[in-house]
Formats: structure tokens, C-alpha cells, sequence
């Protein structure tokens, strides 16, 4: 089959690999000019390790990502009130890392090794299913058909509203923005520490990287838009919003300015009845969005990614048997995740000062043993099993 592949971040190039290892002809369209850099580091681990263990790509992942050794909370004067270690949090001390979004994505693109073709600076203007193919109009104006098309174009998904409908209809905001910059230079730095400090209202995480590098993420409790594409807007409202807050807000708000990166977007799930509507379907956050609350959404995404490939390749031409087969067997898991992650709110942006002194009260006893295992049990555990590949060879 020809597949289009709309995404060029997490699931796209996962799908892809996938497919073309199943013997598929697969077009990758980016709507970006190249790949994408910046966005906020991701703890990657899970189920999602498994399928990049299968993939043959962890060793170049843990080269580009981190092993944080601590978690720490501390006050407005920056006194150190909890701490604990990822590693127990996510029961794992080998399978895990810490790696920023665009790394991942490009190392899955990588993966790839130029097999399967890409356009970049496009995206989808129009989708016809007539049963039997569907016909691609692009945003540049070319045209082709294809056999399938799968959208795995994220939160704001082109493939989702031309084929399923508006994207008010399927997505929840949760009332909170994420934003995260990178600045080169900053003092003081903990390294490999993830210093963490919220007040009602919001939370500031400093990340401390390798080659002086310093990563600050913010979640906000927002509930209008944000300003479109104006950088120098959606600055201002972060600037507005955290005037005058305590510990390293000031210092962090200035840095800002000259990042090397800047990315934000609202916090929100995207929940759909249907995954598929005839010969074309979605993956990853086009489909179920987890939201960042949720903690693992990459995860979540190449799992989703391969378990589509892995029953595409063994379908026999009924795509639609493979869709219900692949909804069937992650929706449940998936929409799990989401409800569990509804609740987390308070730990990134609490609402009020109850929710704050709960948060940190929590974080305080973290570090116990059993304690965080009690606390993240619905949302830090999987119990997914992976399908067995059925591709038709062991290599691209």
C-alpha cells in the first residue's frame, strides 16, 4: 500500500519505520521547512522503550539524553523542602532517560536513513475518500492519491479537522500553558538537578544541562487564547501573568528574552470517538492526546505508531479490520492515561492554596519508600503489552 504520513514529529517517522519495514511505500509531509528543534524535555520510558528497543535506537538516545539524579522542590528563597529520584519514581534505573522532544523526534527520523520519501514545507489542504483510494490536495497545490492517509500531526491536527471535523469539538483544555527556553550561560545551575518552585497559580522547573545549557519550563493556569505566532506577544503574557513572583521567576523571565528556543501551547486532551474514518486514521496526539499532565505522551505515541504498523502489515488489504484492531487494542490503555492525568493539574499549576500546600506536602514525602509508587500508580505504570512485529524482514 501507499501510505501518506502527515507529521514529522513522534509518531510520523515511528509509523513510518515501521511501514516501510513491512514493505509499504511511505510519504512523510512536514508542514515546518525542516525538522522541528526546541519544545520541552520528555521523560521517555515505558512501553515507548520498548518499541525504540525494537527499533534499535536506544543507545543513541541515552547519547543525546539525560539521567537527572535528583527531583527538588524548594521555597520562594530557594531552601530545599523534598526531594526524590526519577529512577524510583518511574521504577527503573536503566530504562529511562530524559531527552528533549525535537532529539527524539530526530533520532526516530533518523532511523529512517533517507528510505522513505519526505517533503517538508507542506501539508494536507484537502482529503477525498472514495472507497477505493484517497485524493490528496496539498497546501503547495500538488496532488497524488494514496491508499491511506494517517494523521500524526499533533495537538492541531490538519488531518483530524478535514476528515473528522473541527478541533473545538474533540479537544479539552485543561485551563493551563505550558512554555519552555532554553538559555546558554545561566547562573546558578544545578546540574542534573530538576529544581522545581510553584505558587498558586503556576510552577517554574530549572533544568540544568550539559554544554551550559539551561532549560526552564512554566505551566500556567491560562484560560484564553494565546497570542497567534507573535513571539514577542506570548512573551508579554508570560511576563504579565509572573510579575513579581517569588525565587527565580524575575531572573528566569529575563533570560527569556534571548533563548536560543521558545515553544508554547495550551495544555489540553484530545478525545475522539473513532480513531479511523475509512481509509483514513490518526495516531499519537492526533488522535489521544494525554496532555503534557500525563507525563509520557511520546510513549504513548510510538507505542500507538507501532501497534497501527504491526497490524497494517498483517491486515491482508482490510484497513478497516487493522484500524478497529489497533483502536481496540490501545483505546482503553490510552483513555486511562488521560483520565489519570486530569488529576495531576494540581502538581504543575495549582489552583489555589490548598492545592499548593497538598502539592507540597506530596513532594515532601516522595522520597519515602512506597509512597511514590501510591501516589503515580495510575499514571506512571503501563500495562500494555506490545504485539509481536509482523513485518516481513529484520531491516529497512
Amino acid at each position: 500500500m501507499k501510505v501518506l504520513v502527515v507529521g514529522l514529529g513522534i509518531a510520523g517517522p515511528t509509523l513510518a519505520f515501521w511501514l516501510r519495514r513491512a514493505g509499504h511505500e511511505v510519504v512523510l509531509v512536514e508542514q515546518a521547512p525542516a525538522p522541528r528543534r526546541g519544545g520541552h524535555l520528555v521523560d521517555f520510558w515505558g512501553a515507548g522503550f520498548d518499541v525504540a528497543g525494537r527499533m534499535g535506537i536506544v543507545p543513541e538516545l541515552r547519547r543525546r539524553g539525560h539521567r537527572f539524579t535528583e527531583a527538588r522542590g524548594v521555597t520562594s528563597r530557594g531552601r530545599r523542602f523534598a526531594s526524590f529520584t526519577p529512577s524510583a519514581l518511574l521504577r527503573s534505573d536503566d530504562r529511562y532517560v530524559s531527552i528533549a522532544r525535537s532529539e527524539l523526534a530526530a533520532t526516530i527520523y533518523e532511523a529512517l536513513e533517507g528510505r522513505v520519501e519526505t517533503v517538508f514545507g507542506d501539508t494536507v489542504a484537502a482529503l477525498a475518500d472514495d472507497g477505493d483510494r484517497v485524493h490528496v490536495t496539498f497546501a503547495s497545490g500538488r496532488r497524488d492519491e494514496v491508499d491511506l492517509v494517517v494523521g500524526a500531526d499533533g495537538l492541531h491536527s490538519a488531518v483530524r479537522r478535514l476528515a473528522f471535523g473541527p478541533q473545538q469539538r474533540f479537544e479539552d483544555h485543561l485551563g493551563i500553558v505550558v512554555s519552555a527556553f532554553e538559555v546558554r550561560g545561566y547562573r546558578p545551575r544545578n546540574d542534573l538537578v530538576a529544581m522545581m518552585y510553584a505558587e498558586v497559580g503556576f510552577q517554574l522547573v530549572r533544568l540544568s544541562l550539559p554544554d551550559d545549557v539551561t532549560m526552564f519550563l512554566i505551566t500556567l493556569r491560562h484560560e484564553g487564547e494565546l497570542p497567534g505566532g507573535d513571539v514577542h506577544a506570548q512573551q508579554g503574557l508570560l511576563r504579565d501573568r509572573l510579575a513579581g513572583r517569588g525565587w527565580e521567576t524575575a531572573a528566569a523571565l529575563e533570560a527569556m528574552s534571548s533563548a536560543d528556543s521558545f515553544y508554547i501551547d495550551r495544555v489540553s486532551q484530545i478525545r475522539m470517538p473513532a480513531w479511523s474514518h475509512g481509509r483514513i486514521g490518526l495516531v499519537g496526539d492526533a488522535a489521544a492526546c494525554p496532555s503534557l499532565l500525563a507525563g509520557q505522551g511520546s510513549a504513548l505515541a510510538m507505542v500507538e505508531a507501532y501497534t497501527l504498523a504491526t497490524e497494517l502489515a498483517r491486515c491482508d488489504g482490510d484497513h478497516g479490520a487493522a484500524f478497529e484492531r489497533y483502536e481496540t487494542r490501545l483505546a482503553p490503555f490510552v483513555r486511562a492515561k488521560q483520565d489519570a492525568a486530569r488529576g495531576l493539574g494540581l502538581a504543575f499549576a495549582p489552583r489555589n492554596r490548598t492545592q499548593l500546600v497538598v502539592r507540597n506536602a506530596t513532594m515532601s514525602l516522595m522520597g519515602l519508600p512506597g509512597v511514590a509508587d501510591r501516589v503515580m500508580r495510575r499514571s506512571f505504570h503501563d500495562t500494555v503489552e506490545l504485539p509481536e512485529s509482523a513485518t516481513s524482514g529484520s531491516a529497512l
